[in-house]
């Protein structure tokens, strides 16, 4: 009796620990380096028993943000493209991963541009606690990621309940596929792993 009650609690958490993660692959590019971060990262966490779906802005339709604010009183964006549905899977997620290329030691401009669009989420009630970034550049000095990690703090800062929970950068990176082997990889893998577990 007393092995079947562990088993049944052991269940249990298994059931509470598992979350629901979008990752948000930004990169245009094929063979995206950040993208085979963020492939790892999914890897990893659906290994930990999570439901992970991905999603990757290539071939996406996501105008810029008109600043009309017409989306506080109707609870998406006026504008009828791809950011309402990606916007509508951010909200109701446990765990929201982005995944970006940096670009003149920022965020790579279609992440700002989804960013800004789903303002609507700004009145609407959400769900996501942990957010993690993983970033790539060309250069590898530690600064690099640290204005694009800023910039995705003051997103994070309009989310009260949610937090920064993990970021990972690898520099040096440059050409398509340029990270295969690279140790950064396998590290993107175990944060994935991370979600869910007790930190």
């Amino acid at each position: 009796m007393m092995v079947k009650n562990q088993k049944s609690r052991t269940i249990k958490n298994v059931i509470k620990e598992m979350k629901k993660v979008i990752v948000i692959s930004t990169s245009l590019r094929v063979g995206s380096n950040s993208d085979m971060l963020a492939d790892k990262f999914v890897e990893g966490a659906k290994a930990a028993g999570n439901e992970v779906e991905k999603i990757s802005i290539v071939g996406k339709n996501i105008a810029f943000c008109k600043g009309c604010l017409a989306c506080q009183k109707l609870g998406k964006c006026v504008i009828d493209d791809d950011a309402n549905a990606i916007m509508q899977k951010v909200i109701s997620a446990d765990v929201v991963c982005w995944a970006s290329p940096i670009y003149y030691y920022e965020m790579s401009g279609q992440m700002k541009v989804l960013i800004d669009r789903m303002n609507a989420m700004y009145s609407l009630d959400y769900k996501f606690r942990d957010v993690y970034l993983l970033t790539t550049a060309a250069e590898d000095e530690p600064e690099v990621p640290q204005r694009a990690e800023a910039g995705l703090t003051g997103w994070i800062d309009c989310y009260p309940k949610s937090r920064l929970a993990g970021t990972l950068f690898c520099g040096g990176v440059d050409g398509p596929r340029t990270i295969a082997g690279n140790a950064k990889l396998q590290a993107a893998y175990e944060l994935g792993k991370s979600v869910g577990s007790d930190k």
